[in-house]
């Protein structure tokens, strides 16, 4: 009977960990899943002008404040801050550069930044994604305790 319990004991303890494992892993999406997303114009009184307004569809809204991995573009922003924007496209397709739209960028804010990225580096990075509908200084998907994979 004790060698039962101990092998009992032993297996359980054994799925916990894997469970315990599979929640920390980031789950993977794709560029297509953050496209559910509409644009609707808006007028924005303190800034004076139209602003695109996004309204997140059910899948994404599913993703707020999850850990999530998509791989990417890197696009330096600002060096010196270190702040980056991943990109679904290379810088000469970007958003601010071609004609992709706002939900083919987002704002990588790093745990900690060992080096510096070099424009249209190709990389995996993971997160807990955040998405901003109201500030307007910030992009419409943020990707906040980022790493690099």
């Amino acid at each position: 009977m004790i060698k039962y319990t101990k092998i009992f004991f032993f297996i359980l303890s054994s799925l916990l960990t894997l469970s315990v494992w599979a929640v920390d892993e980031p789950l993977t999406i794709s560029w297509k899943t953050l496209g559910d997303v509409n644009f609707n114009k808006k007028w924005n009184p303190s800034e004076g002008m139209f602003i695109l307004e996004p309204e997140f569809g059910n899948s994404v809204k599913q993703l707020n404040g999850k850990m999530v991995k998509i791989t990417g573009y890197m696009i330096p922003i600002d060096i010196e801050t270190n702040y980056y924007v991943l990109s679904a496209n290379p810088y000469a397709a970007c958003f601010f550069c071609g004609g992709a739209g706002p939900e083919s960028v987002l704002s990588i804010k790093f745990k900690k930044v060992t080096r510096r990225f070099d424009t249209d580096e190709r990389l995996t990075i993971s997160g807990k994604l955040v998405l901003n509908k109201d500030n307007l200084d910030e992009l419409n998907y943020i990707l906040t305790e980022a790493e690099v994979h």
